[in-house]
């Protein structure tokens, strides 16, 4: 078995949704590196022509950038239209996309409850049939991963996010759901859920890392994006063709305590 070639991703071909920036960019960034042609899906166009132009100039692939917001239907119909004259099949979706809010239960307005669920779970529902359709068009399977969350297992604090801790359970199941259904299509649908990874934002709740770092394992530490690249190459290669309906909890170890 030539163990570099199971997890190459030469010839693959797929979009990563929320793409321009932190996770999202760091995984198209390393699926390009590994020989992937890929599409950066995401709300801020003009971000993601600098990241995707960024990328193909580093890694010499094929790497655009579409314009999506991943709770909208239509958006996404047109998006995957936009994908497919681009790069005609498909191999890989990573549905990223993801926001959150820090407003208490007791306050939340319906309004900002819905927006996470809206972004967080209906979005990636949306993200990955539009993936697996174009699979299924083609007959050539694929790989779905959608990016969870620990707080899909766990609560966090001292935030409160409820919504947030909703909508990623969600995502758990929901991978489990298509799991199922899309196996006798030759799709394997898995996610991946990251304990608390530097981006920028998360890197800039100063106040905050201090406690989160406390409620690690000793020796433990918090995640950087780079963390996650095993974790998703895995998935979307042939290494993972055994893997279907898994979340992959990658957090340090804090979900454990």
């Amino acid at each position: 078995m030539d163990v570099k070639k199971l997890f190459s991703l030469e010839g693959k071909k797929g979009f990563v949704t929320g793409g321009a920036q932190g996770i999202g960019k760091t995984i198209t960034k390393a699926y390009a590196e590994l020989g992937a042609d890929v599409a950066i899906v995401d709300l801020n166009l003009p971000k993601s022509k600098e990241a995707a132009e960024e990328l193909a100039n580093l890694t010499g692939r094929n790497v655009t950038a579409i314009e999506c917001d991943v709770s909208n239907a239509e958006s996404v119909a047109n998006m995957i239209e936009a994908y497919e004259q681009e790069y005609k099949t498909i191999d890989f979706a990573v549905n990223n996309a993801g926001i959150f809010t820090g407003d208490e239960a007791l306050d939340i307005t319906p309004d900002t409850f819905r927006s996470v669920i809206d972004v967080n779970l209906i979005g990636v529902f949306f993200t990955a049939q539009a993936a697996a359709r174009l699979m299924v068009k083609h007959n050539n399977g694929g790989s779905i991963i959608s990016t969870a969350s620990m707080s899909a297992h766990i609560i966090n604090k001292p935030q409160t996010i409820a919504n947030y801790c909703a909508s990623k359970a969600g995502v758990v199941h929901l991978t489990k759901a298509l799991a199922v259904e899309w196996a006798k299509y030759n799709i394997r649908v898995n996610c991946v859920s990251p304990g608390y990874i530097q981006t920028e934002l998360i890197a800039s709740l100063k106040d905050l890392l201090p406690i989160w770092s406390e409620l690690m394992p000793e020796g433990s530490r918090l995640g950087y994006p780079e963390d996650l690249i095993g974790a998703f190459v895995y998935l979307a290669s042939d290494a993972s063709v055994f893997a279907t309906g898994s979340d992959l909890i990658v957090d340090g170890g804090y979900t454990i305590l």
